[in-house]
């Protein structure tokens, strides 16, 4: 007869993701989350005084284009070597590049130099996050595992309230270059945590993964995004030339990385893989431009226009919270696509904000739904897409996911950019509304993908 104690660990170990046999990776993975988030967010807040020391203005746009390119090609190694050896050594891949680029960025005598640490960065941060969605997959049973994207959501919220003012903070009393050089310092010791689950996440690998010539494409896509990138800084005709190509090439390398059928929009996974994408592109398109527009037309402070911005940080926790917390019983397609709905109907209401006669509070609290809406959708595809997967196929769908948001924003952020910039001193409120038609048109199309993934 089991005593009362042994019960009440097997019970925890099933509904917490603090039990203690979790508690070390679950602490581990949501710090190095948030070191991820903090970088994200304070090289953004720093990356001015940067350009500016470094006499780098004009490589201003690769700094930021470049790690979010880059992180394609992590993102495919690591997702092939998790379905070959486990989730370790594309771990400790990605921290050794992360790492290096850092300190490579925060010791630049130049721009170009900076630049290549940014690159460095982006490859180690695509493995890692690779690599941490196949431990939620090799350690946590299924029905933790919401709750533990729900601890990731809640490891980018704290960053994105505290980390541009501890980044203008260290610019100012400091110097910018420890922006770069302090994460390692606490990097370190929250990989360490992660090293008994991985050394017990090896004796379900398959190791006759067939091998495919995944390098190339992952490098060309990564190529085709910079493209975008730079492309949507130009133009005319020159621009408009630039990203079609680069438009093109990028389509048909993630044609060849992404699960068959996910650009058809294909019931079941490829939807899935698909909603990434057009959910993530459909938030952070509206992000990208929100905050200018509430200082340009609002005549909000800086200060201000960013904490409107935690308002969807904080729905997007809400909403995590509760997929993963919930008890009425909702299935993950009813939470899909009362997610996606909510987001439409957020956006819908934020763009109000165009409209100097309509409250600022209602248009924030339409940021919030849509926070909120986001909230709902991120876990669960990600959870959707672990329980799609066999064993051997969870690195290289993992991966697809992270790759089909990176590839889709980088897209949508180009190509509301151009838009943005060719109204630039005629008609701004034009160009606004142009950017916000391209996300409530993604966001639109979210809610009838969510429907097909049956």
């Amino acid at each position: 007869m089991s005593s009362p104690r042994s019960n009440t660990s097997a019970d925890q170990a099933t509904t917490s993701i603090l039990a203690p046999q979790y508690r070390a990776t679950t602490i581990g993975m949501v710090a190095l989350i948030s070191l991820i988030a903090f970088e994200a967010l304070a090289v953004a807040a720093a990356m001015p005084s940067v350009a500016q020391a470094l006499d780098g203005l004009r490589l201003y746009a690769l700094a930021f284009g470049g790690a979010l390119a880059t992180s394609v090609i992590g993102m495919t190694l690591a997702g092939r070597l998790c379905d070959q050896q486990g989730p370790a050594k594309p771990l400790w891949l990605g921290m050794g590049s992360f790492l290096i680029g850092l300190v490579l960025a925060g010791l630049a005598p130049r721009m170009d130099v900076l630049i290549i640490g940014r690159l460095l960065q982006g490859v180690g941060i695509g493995a890692i996050s690779v690599s941490l969605y196949v431990l939620v997959a090799r350690t946590y049973p299924e029905v933790l595992r919401p709750k533990v994207f729900a601890a990731f959501s809640a490891g980018w919220v704290v960053p994105s309230l505290l980390g541009p003012g501890v980044s203008g903070l260290i610019v100012q009393h400091t110097s910018w270059r420890w922006v770069f050089l302090s994460v390692p310092i606490l990097a370190l010791p929250a990989a360490w945590l992660l090293l008994p689950a991985l050394r017990s996440t090896h004796s379900s690998i398959r190791r006759d993964v067939a091998q495919v010539p995944v390098v190339r494409w992952a490098i060309g896509a990564a190529l085709a995004a910079l493209l975008l990138y730079v492309g949507g800084q130009l133009q005319g005709a020159p621009a408009l030339l630039t990203m079609t190509a680069a438009l093109l090439a990028l389509l048909f390398c993630s044609r060849q990385l992404l699960p068959r059928g996910t650009l058809q929009l294909r019931p079941g996974l490829p939807s899935v893989i698909a909603l990434r994408g057009i959910a993530a592109s459909a938030f952070f398109g509206g992000e990208a431009f929100l905050p200018l527009l509430l200082q340009r037309e609002r005549d909000l402070s800086p200060l201000w226009a960013g904490a409107a911005l935690s308002l969807g940080a904080l729905g997007w926790f809400s909403g995590s919270w509760l997929q993963g917390h919930q008890h009425f019983g909702w299935s993950r397609l009813r939470m899909l696509q009362t997610g996606t709905w909510l987001m439409l109907a957020g956006l819908l209401i934020s763009v109000l904000t165009l409209y100097p006669s309509v409250p600022l509070a209602l248009a924030l609290a339409g940021w919030s739904l849509t926070g909120l809406g986001m909230g709902l959708i991120y876990p669960s595809l990600s959870v959707l897409t672990l329980s799609l997967s066999a064993p051997h196929e969870q690195g290289s769908n993992s991966s697809a996911l992270q790759l089909s948001e990176g590839v889709a924003v980088a897209s949508t952020l180009a190509i509301s950019g151009s838009l943005f910039a060719a109204m630039v001193g005629g008609n701004e409120t034009t160009g606004y509304l142009l950017c916000f038609v391209v996300t409530l048109l993604l966001a639109a199309l979210a809610t009838q993908v969510s429907r097909r993934i049956g």
